[in-house]
């Protein structure tokens, strides 16, 4: 691995400053995607006011101003808990898994995965990447695609899903991304056998949909079509080490909630984080072996 006059260590420090600006911006998206099958997106923040956009904090400035209320009714006397909240009139809204209304939401609810989490999760992502893969061009690529598969793990771990607008993007991102990487020297990859490896990937999960739908979701089988591209661009044997590491790794989360009676053996699993953590470990070697 060349990294031409440039450190590895400041290469893997801008990565990484890079995912935690990235992972930063993740809560809302997170927050808004998390939700069960034919549910529409969340339209509104844990306590009920409308949200706007798709990245950034979940908290709104109205929240804000909200605490603060609950805060003063504290310091009076008051209930604290269902203190009156900003807004209309009362909205059901889902607050984790509980549904609450506005002006009576619980001040410490649950809601969304912690920022703290995407963040760090985001930024060690690409920090590894980076070491991997050196300054070689499709290292863009990677830091570019690394806050999309941290959002899309925590979103099907939290409500099983994975959703179209992150899954379908990715399955066209990839391989485009990759094409334009393939034209610039020094690259360590192949895009013919990256497409080939979408299609053999995506085809795969495609199948075992078929055979078993209950188990495996179409969601799973977009989602592998992007990750088969990334996985492909460093050769077959990445492709089939990825593919690998992913059942492998969902294999012993399976087992482990059997022994730990939290989970039957026909007990669906959401399959999304170990199909994209096989393929990281796929990536990271593949990057190191070119």
């Amino acid at each position: 691995m060349s990294t031409g006059g440039v450190s590895t260590g400041v290469l893997v420090l801008v990565a990484a400053l890079w995912g935690s600006a990235a992972g930063a911006l993740l809560p809302r998206a997170a927050y808004r995607f998390a939700v069960p099958e034919e549910e529409p997106w969340r339209e509104r923040c844990p306590d009920g006011h409308p949200i706007s956009g798709w990245l950034g904090r979940v908290r709104c400035g109205q929240c804000a101003r909200a605490a603060e209320t609950r805060m003063a009714a504290a310091d009076t006397g008051e209930d604290p808990v269902k203190a009156p909240v900003e807004g209309p009139e009362k909205v059901p809204v889902e607050v984790g898994e509980v549904p609450v209304e506005v002006g009576e939401v619980p001040v410490e609810a649950p809601y969304a995965p912690s920022a703290l989490l995407l963040t760090a999760a985001t930024a060690l992502t690409c920090a590894a990447l980076a070491a991997a893969t050196g300054t070689r061009p499709e290292l863009a690529v990677w830091l570019l695609l690394a806050p999309v598969w941290v959002l899309l793990a925590a979103v099907d771990l939290r409500v099983r899903r994975l959703p179209d607008p992150l899954t379908l993007p990715l399955a066209a991102a990839a391989p485009g991304l990759l094409g334009l990487a393939a034209l610039l020297p020094e690259h360590a990859g192949d895009w013919l056998t990256a497409l080939y490896g979408a299609l053999a990937l995506g085809g795969g999960y495609f199948v075992l949909f078929l055979i078993n739908s209950a188990g495996m979701g179409f969601g799973d089988v977009k989602l592998a079509l992007g990750m088969g591209a990334v996985l492909g661009w460093y050769g077959w044997p990445t492709v089939l080490l990825g593919t690998f590491a992913g059942f492998l790794l969902g294999a012993l989360y399976g087992g482990a909630l059997v022994l730990a009676r939290r989970a039957g053996r026909k007990t669906a699993i959401p399959f999304g984080p170990f199909l994209i953590a096989g393929a990281f470990a796929g990536l990271l070697i593949g990057a190191y072996a070119a």
